[in-house]
Parts: C-alpha cells; sequence; structure tokens
C-alpha cells in the first residue's frame, strides 16, 4: 500500500526519502562545546534507524550562547573537528541525512544540566556567566538578570552565527536549522514578553521580527543554494500577551521570502506561566495553520509516536514531515517499525539488512513471505 509518511519530500537539492525526523535533542555531554565519543554512540545509532533526516542537537554558536557549560558549540576549530568526525561515521555507516540546529539560548542560558537540578548559575559561579537577551528581563523570578544586547553586539552576533554555517557546509552537513523557539535568543526577540526594546528592534511585530530576519537572511546568504535552510518556532507561548499563530503565519511568509525551505512548528518555552495542553500531536493544528496560510512546508512534532497517527498527519495535510525527539529515543528503530505497521518498505543500512523482517520470517512471525 501507499503511504504519504514514507513517501519523498524535495527541498531544494535534498530530497529526503521519507518524512520522518530525528528531533533535535540536548545531550548536555560535550567537552568547551566539543562532541564527545557519546554522541558518536547518540547520533550514529539514530542515523541507522531510516530516519530520513537526523538533527544534531541545539548547537550554540559562542560560549555565551549555551543553556549549560556542557552544550553543543561550533565556535571553534576543535569543535568543527569533533563534529566533523561524528558526521563523517554516521554518513558512513547510516542512511540519514543530517541537519544542524544552529542556536543561542539568550536568557535562558547559565544553567546546571538538567540532571543536575537546572539551577541558573550565577556569572562566575559554578562555570555560570553572564547571559545577554534583547531585554534586560530575567526568565524567572531566580535567575540573574541578562544584559541588553547592543546593535553593536547583534551585528557581532550575526558573524558568530554566519562563521558557524561555514562551518557547517565544512563538516558535509545537508541542511541546517535556526533554532527560533522554545524560549531562547531569537524567539526573545520575537515575543513582547521578553522583547522591550526601544529601538527599531523592538515595539511592532515588524519591529521584533527584524533582527531575526536579518540573522536569518545573513545565515541563507552563507549556506550554498542548493542546500535546504529551515527554522524552528514557537507558535504561542500560551501565556495572554505573547507571541500568537497569526504573527507565526507573518513571520513565516517574511522567512520565505529570504529563502526559508521550512518551518518546524512547536510551542511554548518562553513563559514560566505557560499552560501546555499536552496530548499527541497538540501542536499540529499550529503546524497546518502555517502550511495553509502561509504556503511553506512545515515539520510538526510533540508526542507522536503512534505510526497510524503520524500517517494521518502528512496524508492528512497538516504537517509535511513529522519530527520525533523522546519516541526515538526510546525506540531508535521508530521508522523501521513504522514502516512495518503500515505496510511499506524502507531503507536499512547496509550492514543491518539481515535483520530485516521479510528475510527472517522464523524471528518475525508476521511476515511469512519477502515484500
Amino acid at each position: 500500500m501507499a503511504s504519504a509518511l514514507f513517501s519523498p519530500i524535495t527541498l531544494r537539492g535534498l530530497t529526503l526519502p521519507n518524512r520522518i525526523v530525528v528531533s533535535p535533542m540536548c545531550q548536555y555531554s560535550s567537552d568547551n562545546g566539543t562532541a564527545t565519543d557519546w554522541h558518536l554512540m547518540h547520533l550514529g545509532s539514530m542515523s541507522l534507524g531510516a530516519a530520513a533526516l537526523v538533527m544534531t542537537e541545539m548547537t550554540n554558536v559562542t560560549p555565551a550562547g549555551r543553556i549549560t557549560p556542557k552544550c553543543a558549540g561550533l565556535w571553534s576549530d576543535e569543535n568543527e573537528a569533533g563534529l566533523k568526525r561524528v558526521i563523517d561515521f554516521c554518513k558512513t555507516y547510516g542512511v540519514a541525512r543530517q541537519g544542524i540546529q544552529l542556536a543561542h539560548a539568550g536568557r535562558k542560558g547559565s544553567t546546571e544540566p538538567p540532571l543536575l537540578g537546572g539551577r541558573p548559575l550565577a556569572p562566575g559561579i559554578d562555570g555560570g556567566w553572564q547571559t545577554e537577551a534583547p531585554s534586560a528581563l530575567p526568565y524567572g523570578p531566580d535567575w540573574p538578570v541578562p544584559a541588553e544586547m547592543s546593535r553593536a553586539r547583534l551585528q557581532t552576533l550575526i558573524g558568530e552565527f554566519v562563521s558557524a554555517v561555514e562551518r557547517a557546509e565544512r563538516i558535509g552537513y545537508d541542511l541546517v536549522e535556526l533554532h527560533g523557539g522554545h524560549g531562547y535568543l531569537v524567539h526573545q526577540f520575537l515575543s513582547p514578553l521578553s522583547n522591550q526594546r526601544r529601538d527599531d528592534y523592538g515595539g511592532s511585530l515588524a519591529s521584533r521580527m527584524r533582527f531575526p530576519l536579518e540573522l536569518f537572511a545573513a545565515m541563507r546568504a552563507a549556506w550554498p543554494a542548493d542546500k535546504p535552510m529551515g527554522i524552528r518556532v514557537s507558535a504561542t507561548d500560551w501565556v495572554d500577551g505573547g507571541w500568537t499563530p497569526d504573527e507565526t503565519v507573518a513571520f513565516a511568509r517574511e522567512l520565505e521570502q529570504r529563502g526559508c525551505d521550512y518551518m518546524d512548528v512547536s510551542s511554548g518555552g518562553l513563559d514560566l506561566r505557560q499552560k501546555l495542553p499536552l496530548a499527541p500531536a497538540y501542536q499540529t493544528p499550529f503546524a497546518r495553520k502555517v502550511r495553509t496560510e502561509a504556503g511553506i512546508p512545515t515539520m510538526t512534532v510533540g508526542l507522536i509516536t503512534d505510526p497510524a497517527l503520524a500517517e494521518d498527519i502528512v496524508a492528512g495535510g497538516r504537517a509535511d514531515m513529522v519530527a520525533l525527539g523522546r519516541g526515538v529515543m526510546w525506540d531508535p528503530r521508530w521508522a523501521w517499525h513504522a514502516a512495518e505497521a503500515l505496510g511499506v518498505e524502507t531503507e536499512y543500512a547496509p550492514k543491518m539488512k539481515s535483520c530485516h523482517p521479510a528475510l527472517r520470517p522464523q524471528v518475525f512471525p508476521r511476515r511469512q513471505t519477502p515484500a
């Protein structure tokens, strides 16, 4: 039977054989921003599992942009060499295409890793540093006040992102994504709850979008024309007076004019008062809204682990791609199992073809004859 989930999609010169994406997931396992053996194992295992695209975790373009001291970075030659080792390995033995998410945490930086409690770290204490943001507004009551970024600092930051994009090209990534959601720096510029600047980077919607759009355009100019570049956004803050789905559509239209190839539509993360209506595919209506009203391909994410649901989302035109995070951490071969559940075939890494159910009916009794 035909499957929408396992149909190809082309973004510029990149054709993905199916619509399944391994979402970027912070691992808090880097050494001064440099990937370690954990990344080799983590991304390597994900690259074997037949998802079309595997995203490297939120990777920060400057040390001040990290969430924690253990976060990934791409600001140095050492960082570049470490990630190249990992991506070369993934491409040699896996079947997935490789993408990277570039970011700056803004006021949500300088914290302990979540497994150690996640508390904010004051500058100079336990490896903490001075955070920076659009406005001098802390993330929460017990968080340090970030430094408001000057116009000169914003221009320097654009250069840091461009440098990371150039490094990503040398590493061999197939796709770059700007992190514009989950309460991190780009999202902080977009939302009126976190951006209260009095210059032309704050105030109206057009002014709040100005820096994110300038940043994306500079990144796009530094990335090869035949390779896709997208963005992850939060479509709503889930707080009154915050960023809204209608503003997300307006942002998507502006981004598309600057060469954005897709929007990965998530939500929340900016304000501790948020109330998330958690349920399978709870964010998919936002992806559908952007896809329908802005006409840009979208990716949806959020508690989607049922293959039938993922198939229905793509077949119904609610999103063009489906991203899984914790679901593939629990089941790194989710795409194989989804193909089996939907009665279709998908890619297997050459060294793992011997475990295909069609070739091992004695192990997988539901498949008595080769497909």
